[in-house]
């Protein structure tokens, strides 16, 4: 009987410290992976920010390049309608001549 009593002695802390070390082990590893999936999401949300830059950087040249065209059709019409002014005085003095 006090053998009994002495292997339980000895076996109590070791099963113990067996049980806390797994324990410990599985903890460990699942910080791990949803460390893991936090850090792929991060990654994931980092490559979607950039795409919406250079998305963000095409439309804002395409921008300037279609306000760069307006301004010259804007000059343009001004000078279309200059020349017409100009015309229509010319026209008016041939049409009062006659």
């Amino acid at each position: 009987m006090e053998t009994i009593t002495i292997i339980l002695a000895v076996l109590t802390p070791l099963c113990t410290i067996a049980a806390f070390l797994f324990a410990r082990g599985d903890a460990t590893r699942k910080k791990g992976r949803e460390d893991g999936e936090i850090l792929n999401e991060v990654k994931t949300t980092r490559r979607m920010v950039e795409d919406i830059k250079a998305s963000y950087d095409k439309l804002d040249a395409k921008f300037d390049s279609l306000t760069e065209r307006v301004t010259r059709v804007e000059e343009s019409a001004k000078q279309s309608h200059k020349r017409i002014d100009e015309i229509k005085t010319k026209t008016a003095g041939k049409t009062a001549k006659e």
